[in-house]
Order: structure tokens, then C-alpha cells, then sequence
């Protein structure tokens, strides 16, 4: 029999009908006279009477938790003092239940969520899914995708597939790689990014593309991490920076709207590289909560105070942070923060009555007036300061105010969300182990155009990427750049990075032929649709807005992969497994 609706349909106007539901048993109550079922589909649950005359009573007798089963009856107002709001004012009255698949007993309560073991969770992935808040995860996500989709198409925006097989390319993260059976030795990689479709499609004239992309990067895993995840991708033609980010703007308020009507700014505040890092110590910094960085670094110069005083003399930087009362077992807490991230310790005071007592006010004498005066720290507050080489001083910093943030629940006492572009990053970095020029972003980033003439020279750490970031609550969801258009402006990056002539050849040569063949000025970016969802939805982790994630090993439990393969399968291949 056809069911009437959802059960989130239930209104009024169904009082007194005969209503059919189908769904799953979430609980059953035997009052022996009455048995009572709370039934549960996708939308909802409502709950079961059946009477003992009744001829479902006979199957309610043997329903169990997850049954499957199909309900008809009537539907009635619950008693008045028993009506809770919404759908707890209904009950249906069954006058057939019929059990349309029995169940095994489930390895978990579905009511204890979160509080049962992840893997278990994800054991059974597919009953988790059967928690109401998850579904409510994907109806959003869902959403979120619907009303991409529409603004991107009155945008005039093309939806195109690239491949999922291509070749290996330097992004920044491992490839996954697959073996070709057809050309053994040799094989293909599973894309970190469309980065380079999207921009041989700008060649083709194709002049604004997306794609809710499929994407594989074989990096460690964290919270807001997974080997294989989506993005939204898109790429224009003839447009600059500005154009990109009022798009965004843009679409990020119609999704915003659409999907949870909440009302972000116009425009969205803009911070550069430089001042996040020097004011907050991350790239994507969360500004829920303000708690910027004083910078007294000329405080300390030439002081008695060798260990801020030699930091200073070296080039370096003293930051100090304002925080509120804390104990000495906080302050080791956040210590150990600190040096987890670089740091040789965290020096601090703590305002008394008198102006600072504890921590490094034996050492400060000389600055203390000044220390008051700029930082503003009432008695009780302490002063946690970082001193050092300037970008290991502001990250240890960085990651001790998070640290605050989640000790003090700071960021509840801000706007729900906060959204800011983060702008002009670095062209070029230092790859910590080597020491040799990399590319912050991707290599194929587009320099500002006033400081190209540092190419080649040893001031080439001042170029300065036409690359932005989109961040939300402390969450980096997207990053784009304007695209190099000139073929020589790409030598010239590869060459910063240190390719030879022969090595971007081997590695982009398709490319490098494709930019010959009259190229417009392109640009892009692409936000990731897992991490914006889950900020969206409240969920702590990346794992809860997808359906079928890895775990933080990078492991399906449920269909136990990555697992061996026949060594028939390698053959085919040409492969052979080393065991070591």
C-alpha cells in the first residue's frame, strides 16, 4: 500500500483519516493492555498505539528495535496532558502493522550517538546513518549542493566533468596512484584538484566552468580531513581578483540564505596574510573572538631582559597575548601548547594591584607601564607572551590562543559564524627540509604583477601570490588565485621553484603548449564542500557531513578497505609486491 507521507508531513488536517507510514522501530513499550511504538523514517517519529482487539496487535507483539515495518490506522491528537510540540501531539491508532523486514539486534543504540566508539560507528555506518541528526547533516548538505547548483547556472557558470585518471603532477600533497594494465609500468594518478583541466578549459573558451569535483590527496588525516572528499570548483575567464571574491561573496550569501537564512556580511572583511599572522598567528585565523597579538618587540629592544632582548637583536619579534585569570596548571597547559608547536617556552604575568606579579615581573620592571598602557589587561588577567624568529614566535602564539578559545568556550561569546578573506600570500616558500624555493599554493598562481621583478633574486620570498582564502570560524573552505596566463611568466615561476627547462616538460608539457595558444586572464577557486558543510551543520567532525568516510588511519571499517588484492590481479598488472 502506498504510504500517506513522510512523517514530518503530519499536520492537523490528517486527524481522523485512515494513514498509512513505513518506516523503522526506534522503540517499543509493552504496557501488556497497550503496546506503543515510536516509528521512525528519515523525517521524524511519531508514536504507535496498538490496542489489544486490534489485528496489528498480534505482529506488535513480535516488532523489535529496527524492524522495518508498514503502519495504517488513524490519526489522533495524543491525550492533552501527554501532547509534547510538534509531532509529539499525534499518535496513529493501527489497526494492521505489518513487518516488512525483521532486524538483527543493533551492535549500538542509536540514541547514544556520539557517545559510542567512532569505529564502531563506523562499523555499522550504515544504522549510524539512521540518527536523525546525521540525516539532518546530509538533508543540509544536500541543500547546501541545490543552491550552489542554481546560482551557478544563472551565473552562467558550464558544469563539466575532467577526469578522475591523469597524470601524476607536483600539488603539495602524495597521489594516489593506479597501476595501468594496458601500458605496464607506467601509471595514472587520481587527481588532487581539476587544477588543470579548469584552466584548459579557460583556454578552450569555455569562459566560466564548476564542478563539484571529486578530489584525492594522500596526506596524514585529521578532524577536518579525508583522503577522498569534494569540492566545488570553478574557474573564469577575463575576470581579476576583485571579480572573484565579489562572486564568491556572493554565492556564499545566497547558500547562507537559501539553505540556514542566516545573513552574512557585505562585503566580507579582508585581512592579508602578513596581518593574520601577525595579529593571530594562523592563516585562517577564527575571529569569533578577537584577541589579537600586541606587538612589543621595540619594547624589548636593547632591554636587561637577555632572553627577549637577544630575540629582538636576532630579528625577531616578542608578541604578547592577553588572556584572562588563569591558574598555574592552565599555564603549563598552554606552555606545553606552545612548544608542541615550536615554541622554547611561554613566558607571562599576571596584573595585580600593583601592576604585574609572577611569571617573568621580576624581569619587566622597565616596561611595565607601557606593557599596561598597550595591552589594556585588567587585575586578575594574565599576559602570555612569544618571542623569537617572527613566523615561529606568531604560530606558537597562534596555537596557544586557540588553545584559550576552547578552554574559555571563547568563540560562543561571538557571532555564530564570522567569514573573512585572507589575501595576498606568499608567491614562494621555503621548504623546511630542504631549504629550497616551493610554491605556497600550486604553481601555476599568478604573481602581483609590481613584484615579479624579484624572480630569480635572492628577494624572492617578497613576491606576493594574487592568492585568497576563504575562512570560516578558523576553517580555511576555500582557496583560489588569479592563474598565470603568460607562458613566461610560467617559465619564470618554474624556474623560482627549481625546475629545469626538461623537468616542466616532463611534467606540464601539455600545458605549457596549451598556454602558447592564446590564453585570457583566468581565475578560480575551490571550496571545500565537506569542511564548509560541517562548520555549516555544527558537526566536530568532517566524518559526520560524509556518508562514508575513512576513519583517522584511513580505513573504511565497514567495507574493510584498503585490503589485500589476488596476486592474479598484479600479474595482469606487471606488478610485484616487495615484502619486506
Amino acid at each position: 500500500m502506498k504510504r500517506t507521507g513522510y512523517i514530518e508531513e503530519i499536520t492537523e488536517s490528517w486527524i481522523g483519516q485512515n494513514v498509512v507510514l513505513q518506516g523503522w522501530v526506534a522503540r517499543r513499550r509493552d504496557l501488556g493492555k497497550l503496546i506503543f511504538i515510536e516509528l521512525r523514517d528519515r523525517s521524524g517519529t511519531v508514536q504507535v498505539e496498538i490496542e489489544p482487539g486490534s489485528a496489528a496487535f498480534a505482529n506488535a507483539e513480535k516488532v523489535r528495535a529496527e524492524y522495518v515495518v508498514e503502519v495504517e490506522g488513524e490519526l489522533r491528537l495524543r491525550p492533552e496532558g501527554q501532547r509534547k510540540e510538534g509531532l509529539g501531539a499525534f499518535e496513529l491508532v493501527a489497526r494492521r502493522l505489518e513487518v516488512l523486514n525483521e532486524a538483527r539486534t543493533p551492535p549500538f543504540e542509536l540514541d547514544a550517538g556520539e557517545r559510542v566508539s567512532e569505529d564502531v560507528r563506523l562499523r555499522y555506518r550504515y544504522l549510524d546513518l539512521r540518527r536523525p541528526e546525521m540525516f539532518r547533516n546530509f538533508l543540509l548538505r544536500s541543500k547546501v549542493v541545490a543552491a550552489v547548483t542554481r546560482f551557478l547556472d544563472q551565473e552562467g557558470f558550464l558544469n563539466v566533468e575532467t577526469p578522475m585518471l591523469t597524470k601524476s603532477t607536483p600539488e603539495g600533497a602524495r597521489d594516489f596512484l593506479v597501476p595501468s594494465r594496458l601500458n605496464q609500468g607506467e601509471f595514472y594518478a587520481l587527481p588532487q584538484s581539476p587544477q588543470l583541466f579548469k584552466q584548459l578549459l579557460m583556454i578552450s573558451g569555455f569562459d566560466r566552468y564548476y564542478q563539484i569535483a571529486r578530489c584525492f590527496r594522500d596526506e596524514d588525516l585529521r578532524s577536518d580531513r579525508q583522503p577522498d572528499f569534494t569540492q566545488l570548483d570553478l574557474e573564469m575567464s577575463f575576470v581579476g581578483q576583485d571579480d572573484i571574491l565579489d562572486l564568491n561573496e556572493r554565492l556564499l550569501r545566497h547558500v547562507f540564505q537559501s539553505v540556514l537564512d542566516v545573513e552574512l556580511p557585505s562585503p566580507f572583511p579582508r585581512l592579508t596574510y602578513f596581518e593574520a599572522m601577525d595579529c593571530y598567528g594562523s592563516d585562517k585565523p577564527d575571529l569569533r573572538f578577537e584577541s589579537a597579538f600586541v606587538d612589543v618587540t621595540d619594547l624589548f629592544r636593547g632591554a636587561s631582559f637577555k632572553a627577549f632582548a637577544d630575540a629582538v637583536a636576532a630579528g625577531g619579534s616578542v608578541k604578547v597575548l592577553r588572556a584572562p585569570e588563569l591558574t598555574r596548571k592552565q599555564i603549563d597547559e598552554l606552555e606545553r601548547v606552545a612548544k608542541q608547536n615550536g615554541a622554547r617556552g611561554l613566558a607571562w604575568l599576571r596584573r595585580d594591584a600593583d601592576g604585574f606579579g609572577g611569571g617573568i615581573s621580576k624581569f619587566v620592571e622597565a616596561q611595565r607601564e607601557q606593557l599596561l598602557s598597550r595591552t589594556g589587561v585588567q587585575t586578575g588577567e594574565t599576559l602570555l607572551f612569544s618571542a623569537g624568529e617572527w613566523r615561529g614566535a606568531v604560530e606558537a602564539l597562534g596555537a596557544v590562543r586557540i588553545a584559550l578559545r576552547d578552554l574559555f568556550d571563547l568563540a560562543a561569546k561571538g557571532p555564530r559564524f564570522h567569514i573573512a578573506w585572507v589575501t595576498d600570500f606568499p608567491q614562494l616558500d621555503r621548504d623546511p627540509e630542504t631549504g629550497k624555493w616551493t610554491y605556497m599554493h600550486h604553481p601555476f598562481t599568478a604573481p602581483h604583477p609590481a613584484d615579479e621583478q624579484y624572480f630569480g633574486t635572492e628577494q624572492q620570498g617578497r613576491i606576493r601570490a594574487q592568492a585568497y582564502d576563504l575562512v570560516l570560524n578558523g576553517f580555511e573552505v576555500g582557496g583560489g588565485s588569479v592563474r598565470i596566463h603568460d607562458p613566461k611568466v610560467q617559465t619564470r615561476m618554474f624556474e623560482a621553484i627549481g625546475f629545469s627547462e626538461a623537468q616542466a616538460r616532463e611534467k606540464f608539457g601539455f600545458f605549457m603548449d596549451a598556454l602558447e595558444y592564446g590564453t585570457p586572464p583566468h581565475g578560480g577557486i575551490a571550496w571545500g564542500l565537506d569542511r564548509l558543510v560541517m562548520v555549516m551543520s555544527g558537526a566536530s567532525s568532517i566524518r559526520e557531513v560524509i556518508a562514508f568516510p575513512k576513519n583517522n588511519r584511513g580505513s573504511d571499517l565497514m567495507a574493510e578497505a584498503p585490503g589485500p588484492v589476488e596476486e592474479a590481479q598484479l600479474a595482469d598488472l606487471g606488478l610485484a609486491l616487495r615484502r619486506d
